[in-house]
């Protein structure tokens, strides 16, 4: 007889204030267009399409997404680069690697560092600042 099978649950992704109203304002939207929709096939999603199902990732790309880029003048920026920028102001305010990787979803830190090291300030160079003074040289 086997163990039984454990369920995994999805890590949490921690959000800021804005981005938790952000998603509270749009649960409100959802529940109004829900009760207004004629047809509501509820899938229990976050981001669904305009009848409750799974959105399709080229609607969502090009009829939302480069729609709402072109309206605040980021037209051309990708998901990736959004990722990208998200990682780099963790990066300038001074987070830990480690904390960066986990966001990220990296398998490693090998790969954060490889892609962001870049983005700390003298990595390395204080570290042996004082060893002179440390060993009596």
């Amino acid at each position: 007889m086997s163990a039984p099978r454990r369920t995994r649950r999805a890590a949490g992704v921690p959000l800021n204030k804005t981005a938790a109203a952000a998603l509270r304002a749009h649960r409100a939207r959802q529940n109004e267009e829900r009760i207004a929709a004629r047809i509501w096939r509820d899938a229990d999603l976050v981001f669904p399409n305009r009848v409750g199902g799974p959105m399709d990732h080229n609607n969502l790309y090009y009829r939302d997404y480069k729609t709402l880029l072109k309206r605040v003048g980021l037209d051309g920026y990708t998901f990736h680069a959004l990722r990208h920028t998200f990682a780099t102001a963790l990066f300038n305010q001074g987070k830990h690697p480690k904390r960066v990787q986990s966001l990220l979803g990296h398998s490693s830190i090998t790969q954060t560092m490889d892609t962001y090291s870049h983005l700390i300030d003298d990595i390395g160079g204080d570290a042996v600042d004082g060893l002179d003074e440390m060993f009596g040289g």
